[in-house]
């Protein structure tokens, strides 16, 4: 029966002192003998009892506010259903005391999550909830939900710019270095087309040629930015100077419209920043890549569920600014401002959008992660050094949501906004604890078993600058 016992604590038991410790080889006969009646259900557990238990173990009593909230009660304010725990059963919120073995685990789960979820260590988190209250604690955890309600009924923004899918890779940065500020009186684009089709004509190749062979006849360096910059009329045809003006005055006129808009657009979004919900970190560099993201952010956001949330979210193709220094400085306003960042992966990383899921991470804001190949999925759940990173705050490990599935990342904001992730409790290795999101299985919180680096870290980490 000893065996089976522990057994059945072996999630629990990570070799450290106190509560990862409680039920092992090692505990006293006394703690073993009083959880067996328990287990046999013949004698309910009290909150004294249970003090007694924890001092033989070298663990800190619970204060009655703490035993109630933790093994009594099913707070409505948690930032998470307790009530869609392991090994909970209804009644458990009629009792005043702990009534069977699983009753027992389920208040100790969820003191792993929240040690994990809000402190980044079992040990430190008990420590710091087990002496307060029931106000205190519900106090607590009100402040680290989201605020459901405050965001789905605090009514509508003003309306944005409408920018055609089409025609939003006019607003990225590459466009405007080709266009200029004035385009009509200054471009890079059009100078090079015009000096590449006097070239042309002065080497006697002659008549027609199409925008995107003379753009390629010098071969620039900066051929990706003047490819995207001129996408819509690369494959057109022309003869003579006047017809290269007239096509390249119709895309400059385009530009100077969405780039307004898109401007404007930016303003529009510092207005709201206040109550900004979603900030969208992604990398564009062709003109499918702005068609694709709008789609990305139309799916997702659209999503009924996630819709009739009300969610305020930056979308990254409707949005331009007045330089590339004020464009970094309005994304980390954002960034900062936002609740969830959603990292958009695409053919390859940049530093921007790395720098901005950082950023939230080190915030520990939730990151979710969309790739749509399995094998980044994989580079990026495992592999990439921006999965997991600390807190600077509190120090807790903050690890990214990772997904290849649209109608997860749809899912998955709507389970955060409503606070209803769902949590698994793994210890992979003897010691090493880590909690995994329920739909993607990715590791968002975890305690290493390293001794030295565990107590150096929490020795040090508030203590420095």
């Amino acid at each position: 029966m000893k065996n089976k016992l522990i057994d059945e604590f072996k999630l629990f038991t990570t070799g450290n002192f106190g509560i990862e410790n409680f039920v092992s080889e090692k505990t006293d006969k006394k703690i073993i003998d009083r959880l067996l009646k328990l287990k046999e259900e013949k004698e309910p557990l009290s909150n004294v009892q249970l003090n007694q238990l924890l001092v033989l173990s070298q663990e800190s009593g619970v204060s009655d506010g703490f035993f109630d909230y933790y093994w009594c009660s099913c707070p409505d304010k948690h930032p998470y259903n307790v009530t869609k725990l392991p090994f909970y059963a209804s009644s458990y919120e009629e009792s005043d005391s702990i009534t069977s073995i699983e009753h027992l685990k389920w208040g100790l789960t969820r003191i792993y999550y929240d040690g994990l979820l809000f402190f980044g260590n079992v040990e430190y988190g008990y420590r710091e909830l087990c002496i307060i209250d029931k106000k205190e604690l519900d106090s607590f955890f009100k402040a680290k939900r989201m605020d459901t309600e405050g965001i789905t009924t605090r009514g509508h923004s003003l309306s944005f710019n409408k920018i055609s899918k089409d025609d939003r890779y006019l607003i990225s940065e590459m466009a405007c270095k080709s266009y200029g500020e004035i385009p009509r009186d200054k471009s890079e684009l059009k100078s090079l087309l015009i000096d590449n089709w006097k070239e042309h004509k002065r080497k006697g190749d002659g008549g027609k040629i199409k925008i995107r062979d003379l753009l390629l006849k010098k071969s620039p360096s900066n051929w990706e930015q003047l490819s995207l910059s001129a996408d819509e009329i690369l494959d057109d045809t022309v003869s003579n100077i006047e017809e290269i003006e007239e096509k390249y005055s119709n895309v400059a006129k385009k530009y100077l419209q969405v780039r307004k808009a898109a401007l404007e657009n930016t303003e529009l979004y510092l207005s709201i920043v206040k109550d900004l919900d979603v900030y969208v970190a992604t990398s564009m560099r062709t003109r499918d890549d702005f068609r694709n993201m709008a789609d990305f952010c139309e799916r997702v956001f659209h999503d009924r569920e996630v819709h009739k949330m009300n969610l305020k979210y930056f979308d990254p193709t409707m949005s331009a600014a007045e330089g590339h220094l004020d464009k970094g400085i309005i994304e980390c306003l954002m960034v900062k401002c936002s609740k969830v960042l959603l990292y958009c992966a695409g053919a390859t990383d940049t530093f921007g959008k790395d720098a901005e899921a950082a950023m939230a991470l080190s915030l520990g804001k939730p990151v979710i992660f969309y790739c749509d190949e399995n094998a980044r999925k994989k580079f990026y759940k495992e592999v990439h050094p921006l999965s997991r990173l600390v807190n600077f705050k509190n120090g807790v490990v903050v690890g990214a949501i990772v997904t290849d599935k649209i109608e997860e990342v749809s899912k998955l904001l709507f389970k955060i906004f409503s606070n209803d992730l769902e949590f698994i409790l793994e210890q992979p290795k003897s010691g090493y604890l880590q909690l995994k999101e329920k739909i993607t299985g990715s590791v968002v919180r975890m305690q290493t078993n390293n001794p030295l680096l565990t107590h150096t870290f929490w020795n040090y980490y508030h203590h420095s600058l």
